[in-house]
C-alpha cells in the first residue's frame, strides 16, 4: 500500500489554543479571552462568538466528564479561509453523549422546556456546526465546532498566520 498525503487547506489564521478547567466558573474568562483574541473584528460577531462559545463550554461541562475534578476543555480559534471564522471546543474528559438537537419533543414540551435549547441557538447563529469523537476507539472526549461568515472588508488588517494568545 502506498501512502499519498492529501492537500488539505491550512488555516489562513490560527490562534494559539486556550485551555480551561471543566467548570462553569470559566465562562467569564472564555468570553474575555475571545474579546481579546478577536480585537479589531466586528463587535456583533465577537458577541455572537462569545454566546455560542459559552453554550458549547456549558455543554462540555454538563454532558461530559470535563465537569469533574481535573477535567479540561480546549478552545481552538481559526480562520480556515479569508471569509470564515471557526471556534471549536474539545472536552478532554470523555464520558458524555454526542451533541444533538432534541427533535422528539412535542410543541408543548418545547414551550415548557428550560434546557437543551443551546444547540438550537448554535445552529441558528452559525453558518454550520458539527462534532466528532476525539478518538473513535476510546472515550477520550468530543470536539465540537461552529463556523461563522466574515465579510472580507470587516476583517482586521495585518492578521498573522499564527496568533500567540499569551
Amino acid at each position: 500500500m502506498t501512502y499519498a498525503p492529501t492537500e488539505e487547506a491550512r488555516p489562513v489564521v490560527f490562534w494559539e489554543h486556550r485551555t480551561y478547567r471543566g467548570h462553569l466558573s470559566e465562562l467569564r474568562r472564555v468570553r474575555a479571552d475571545l474579546a481579546t483574541d478577536l480585537a479589531g473584528f466586528d463587535a456583533d460577531l465577537v458577541d455572537t462568538l462569545q454566546l455560542v462559545t459559552s453554550e458549547l463550554l456549558a455543554n462540555c461541562v454538563k454532558y461530559t466528564d470535563s465537569g469533574g475534578e481535573g477535567g479540561e476543555v480546549i478552545r481552538a480559534l481559526s480562520m480556515p479561509g479569508p471569509c470564515t471564522l471557526r471556534v471549536s471546543l474539545s472536552d478532554l474528559g470523555g464520558g458524555g453523549g454526542t451533541p444533538r438537537i432534541p427533535t422528539e419533543r412535542t410543541a408543548d414540551e418545547w414551550d415548557w422546556a428550560e434546557g437543551q435549547r443551546g444547540l438550537v441557538l448554535v445552529e441558528n447563529l452559525s453558518t454550520a456546526w458539527g462534532y466528532f469523537r476525539l478518538a473513535p476507539w476510546a472515550d477520550l472526549g468530543t470536539h465540537v465546532w461552529a463556523t461563522f461568515a466574515l465579510a472580507p472588508d470587516r476583517t482586521p488588517p495585518g492578521l498573522r498566520p499564527y496568533v500567540f494568545t499569551r
